[in-house]
């Protein structure tokens, strides 16, 4: 009797402490998430200052768009005033096959105000037709990928909406081309044209086509459609995440060194999660002539894409 005694007491003092790590977890998470939301509005800011119309486009982190990062809460108008629209990933067909009700919910009290672009992985090509109409009906606007475009390295040769509108801002936009994986591509060149041949509303690219970057008059090419219309060209950037490729990486970075490279980034081993508030990393991306983010709005884009937002629940979650 006594030994079952003695292990449901280290039962419930386990239990105890997992729910103690959780609470802990979710007020860290919380606070990192104000952060993240000030970090989108002054570099929102910044870009603005330059180009009064550039775009901004946070990638998941739909908690984000509500004060106190709580979805039950109010939506905080200085972090949607920052925004353009939120993009997301795999919305109504998760790696389950299953759709995502809770940022479902989130987003449907955001699509009033601001764009929702949703990229899905479709395992079953059965599946595709109904989580377009998924989609739509939601007010939302689909991307849909199958295995073979995993790594967004593909342009799809049908065209979700197609149409001959000119598109000047994130509202008009109907379809778009996620495509920021140049690999598939020989030359920048071959890139560029594959490209400016369709008819997409919204282009999704790098800042570079491998390690060369794209040139003021590359980009004013690509914002033209097939059909002579005008259309978005949207520059990736992650935020949340440092990346080994980027010429902003030096040789002897690794985990913890600088110390705000904090987690290993689960799936992406060229990826390790930052502590984004350190005034390090946001120098990186934001602020100066040297920045990533200039170097955006100097080559012309329409605006940026802004990957691992969610970053602020990554760091204290497994």
């Amino acid at each position: 009797m006594k030994k079952i005694y003695l292990i449901l007491s280290i039962l419930l003092a386990m239990a105890f402490l997992y729910s103690f790590e959780q609470e802990d977890s979710e007020k860290e998470s919380a606070k990192a998430g104000k952060k993240m939301q000030d970090f989108v509005i002054n570099l929102s800011r910044y870009a603005r200052k330059f180009d009064p119309n550039f775009i901004v486009i946070p990638q998941n982190g739909s908690e984000l768009a509500f004060q106190n990062v709580q979805p039950d809460k109010p939506l905080c108008q200085n972090y949607l005033n920052a925004i353009d629209g939120i993009a997301i990933e795999e919305l109504f067909y998760d790696e389950k096959g299953k759709a995502d009700d809770y940022r479902i919910n989130n987003l449907k009290k955001i699509v009033g105000q601001k764009k929702v672009i949703v990229s899905e992985f479709i395992k079953e090509p059965n599946d595709h037709n109904q989580i377009i109409q998924l989609n739509q009906e939601a007010g939302f606007v689909p991307f849909i990928r199958s295995a073979e475009n995993y790594h967004y390295h593909l342009i799809p040769e049908k065209i979700i909406n197609e149409n001959e509108n000119d598109i000047t801002k994130l509202s008009d936009v109907q379809n778009f081309l996620y495509l920021i994986n140049a690999d598939d591509f020989d030359t920048k060149n071959e890139l560029i044209e594959k490209v400016s041949n369709t008819n997409f509303d919204l282009i999704l690219i790098d800042l570079y086509y491998l390690s060369f970057p794209y040139s003021k008059k590359e980009i004013e090419k690509l914002q033209t459609k097939k059909n002579g219309k005008k259309r978005l060209v949207i520059c990736y950037l992650n935020i949340g995440a440092a990346e080994n490729w980027r010429n902003y990486w030096q040789s002897d970075w690794k985990l913890g060194n600088p110390k705000w490279l904090k987690k290993n980034y689960k799936g992406y081993d060229n990826e390790i999660y930052v502590q984004f508030w350190e005034p390090a990393w946001q120098k990186i991306i934001f602020g100066n002539d040297d920045s990533y983010l200039k170097k955006i709005v100097d080559a012309g884009f329409d605006g940026v894409f802004l990957d691992n937002v969610e970053a602020y629940y990554a760091l204290y979650h497994n």
